[in-house]
């Protein structure tokens, strides 16, 4: 009655626990991957100058103000 009987675990066969663990180490590795690459690599270029944004602590007349043309002063009539 071989054919019944259950068969033998191989000892190389991997478990269901083993599978998980495996998952988590190689998710956890990768996010330090990218948090290291993120942080240690310079973005390609600064952003434009009307889209800084202003940090909080700044006053109204340290930002930034847009150009106007030149106004036209007009004389007085007599």
């Amino acid at each position: 009655m071989g054919r019944h009987t259950r068969p033998a675990r191989t000892a190389h066969a991997p478990t269901v626990q083993a599978r998980r663990r495996l998952a988590a180490g190689l998710a956890s590795a990768s996010a330090l991957a990218a948090t290291c690459l993120a942080l240690t690599v310079a973005p390609a270029a600064p952003p434009a100058p009307d889209r800084v944004v202003p940090h909080s602590g700044t006053e109204p007349s340290d930002q930034p103000q847009p150009s106007r043309a030149p106004e036209v002063v007009q004389a007085a009539r007599p």
